[in-house]
Order: C-alpha cells, then sequence, then structure tokens
C-alpha cells in the first residue's frame, strides 16, 4: 500500500493512492480532518465486515449504519482515549444472534482498523436492528 499526501494551501492537503484514487482533508473544517478519517476507517473497514459476513450468513440485510462518537486527549498529542461504534442494522427478518455475532467478529477479529487502535484506545461498540 502506497499513499501520497500533498498540500495545497493553508492546511488543505490531498491524500492519493496508488489507484490515484484521492480524498480532501484539511486542518480548519473545509474538509475532513484527518483525525475524523480514521473513524471514518474504523467505521467503513467493520462496516463491510459486517455486511460481509451477514451476506454469508444469509441474512436479509438492506442498510449498516455506523455512528461512530469519540473523545480525545486535551493534550498534544491528542490521541483518541475512547472510541465507541454504534451499528443500526436494517432488514428484514434479521436474527439478533446472527448481527450480534458479525458485530463482535468484525470489531474483535477482522476490522484491522479497529484492531490496531485498540491496544491505546478503549473501544467499545453496540448495535440495534430495525425491521424494515
Amino acid at each position: 500500500m502506497k499513499i501520497t499526501t500533498r498540500w495545497q494551501k493553508d492546511l488543505t492537503f490531498v491524500g492519493t493512492n496508488e489507484k490515484n484514487q484521492s480524498i480532501t482533508m484539511d486542518g480548519e473544517g473545509n474538509a475532513p480532518s484527518p483525525m475524523q478519517l480514521i473513524l471514518m476507517g474504523v467505521g467503513g473497514c467493520s462496516s463491510i465486515d459486517i455486511v460481509l459476513i451477514l451476506k454469508k450468513a444469509r441474512q436479509n440485510i438492506a442498510d449498516c449504519i455506523c455512528q461512530i462518537e469519540a473523545e480525545r486527549a486535551e493534550t498534544d498529542p491528542k490521541v483518541f482515549t475512547k472510541i465507541h461504534a454504534h451499528y443500526q442494522i436494517i432488514g428484514k427478518e434479521l436474527k439478533v444472534n446472527q448481527v450480534e455475532r458479525a458485530v463482535k467478529l468484525s470489531m474483535e477479529k477482522y476490522c484491522s482498523a479497529s484492531i490496531m487502535l485498540s491496544s491505546s484506545v478503549d473501544i467499545t461498540h453496540s448495535f440495534e436492528v430495525i425491521e424494515e
């Protein structure tokens, strides 16, 4: 994996991957900040796992929404101290035990982003099943 980050102006940067796909980030609130992108990575990584696990379990999933709340240290470096991911899993006749299993497997075994952070951050998760 290779990423290039290039300064645009002020505190705006563009990160580009090997496939020339890019994302803008900013330190002044004009685009997501690098720390927000880390949380988006956790949400995206774990949600991909959850959808794949539930589809493999033949669950009729229609949507997966991950809402993340995080706390940061008050002094530099302002690292994350707590992260809580809440998943809303929407579908028809979803089995709660299958959803619980998918969320747990993602957060504890498969999601590289959350597992990488878990050695230094208190990461918790919850979920709800919403019938479509």
